[in-house]
């Protein structure tokens, strides 16, 4: 794997795309798992892009053109506690605004309630410690996947968790390539994203 082909991997599965693939999965790849009328599925999908990739990404670019943040790739610790936190910020105003809409199926802001956690607690441990961010999102994607695969036999998730498993391995490997975190830091993010999100998604299916 090229350095090229590593970068490349990091930010095409950063962490701001997984609510995009998560919120995909649950409208459009498993219909079941909501009761969203499918006249709005598209508009709630669209919201969850704006509020979680385009708003997020908009405002890291102006942390960075700015000067407060240095780098785009958030290579210390320091680099990644304000737009971490801006981004809880956003998901929890988003899971807000989601409850609000009180027609709406509450497993779409549960859903995404239980992503804003997950984000905050990661935001939490940055003050810390560098646990992978990206290893988190796609823990917590493949969790998902296990769990509708438990809770909806329409649902054929031998595949799906496949290529989440073999993405997992190739992200981490991107991480690891990159220099961009420690082997217990891609380990310990896959491991809490995918525990959390999977007791959480348990809960929500229950």
């Amino acid at each position: 794997m090229g350095k090229i082909g590593a970068l490349v991997i990091s930010v095409v599965f950063q962490p701001l795309i997984i609510p995009m693939f998560v919120f995909g999965l649950i409208l459009f790849g498993v219909p079941e798992a909501s009761s969203v009328p499918f006249e709005f599925k598209t508009r709630i999908f669209y919201l969850i892009i704006m509020s979680t990739l385009v708003i997020p990404m908009l405002t890291i670019f102006g942390l960075r053109l700015s000067g407060t943040l240095k780098s785009l790739h958030m290579h210390s610790t320091q680099d990644r506690m304000i737009p971490f936190t801006v981004t809880s910020i956003y998901f929890f105003l988003t899971s807000y605004f989601i409850y609000r809409i009180t027609e709406l199926d509450p497993i779409i802001w549960q859903t995404m309630g239980l992503i804003s956690i997950v984000v905050a607690f990661l935001t939490l441990v940055t003050f810390f410690w560098k646990m992978s961010a990206h290893m988190t999102g796609v823990g917590g994607l493949v969790a998902l996947i296990v769990v509708l695969g438990i809770h909806f036999s329409n649902f054929q998730s031998l595949y799906p968790l496949l290529l989440g498993v073999l993405l997992s391995g190739i992200v981490g490997s991107s991480r690891l390539f990159l220099n961009a975190h420690k082997p217990l830091e891609v380990y310990v993010g896959f491991a809490f994203g995918f525990l959390s999100c999977y007791l959480g998604f348990q809960w929500i299916w229950g």
